[in-house]
């Protein structure tokens, strides 16, 4: 009988591991909002990291966060690095490009897990508003393929992207 058990857990664990290394190599995580202002108001939002404390779904989740900046005030070169608890963990944002309707983002994560992806905000004018997308793009890894067997990227981000971009609208709106 154990032996039974312990060959069903085995092919359970090499089913498994099969899965995973068919995941995909990418990830990709969207979301969009329309926000009735134009670039110009919503660019110093992004462009500017001391402003993202304003918007980020991230920015209360560890009021004991220590917190840097560095290289440019804002736009290309400027530097966000942050460490705090297990919700927000340890990371470095740098803004890669820093354009009037797109601006490109290298995002490193130090813990709870290594990664680094890169994030863009697209803002399209549409009327009198602009519809914003934040993208977010990375590798897999197969500790991350692993993962994702169980729960997606999109499923763990995907959330706190609308919460952000539905921050990033009050602000950009007032």
């Amino acid at each position: 009988m154990l032996k039974a058990i312990g060959v069903i857990l085995v092919l359970a664990v090499i089913v498994l591991l099969v899965i995973a290394a068919t995941e995909p190599a990418t990830f990709h995580v969207e979301r969009s909002t329309t926000i009735a202002a134009t670039p110009a108001k919503i660019n110093p939002l992004l462009d500017d990291l001391h402003n993202w404390q304003k918007w980020s779904p991230w920015a209360n989740l560890d009021p004991t966060m220590r917190q840097s900046y560095s290289g440019a005030v804002e736009g290309r070169g400027a530097v966000y690095e942050w460490e705090g608890n297990r919700k927000v963990g340890k990371g470095r944002m740098e803004i890669l490009a820093a354009e009037p309707t797109e601006t490109s983002i290298k995002l490193n994560f130090f813990s709870p897990m290594s990664s680094q992806s890169t994030s863009n905000f697209i803002l399209q004018p549409q009327g009198t508003g602009t519809r914003v997308t934040w993208t977010m793009d990375g590798s897999n890894t197969y500790a991350s393929k692993l993962m994702s067997v169980f729960v997606s990227m999109d499923s763990m981000v995907g959330k706190d992207f609308e919460h952000g971009l539905s921050n990033l609208k009050t602000a950009a709106e007032r």
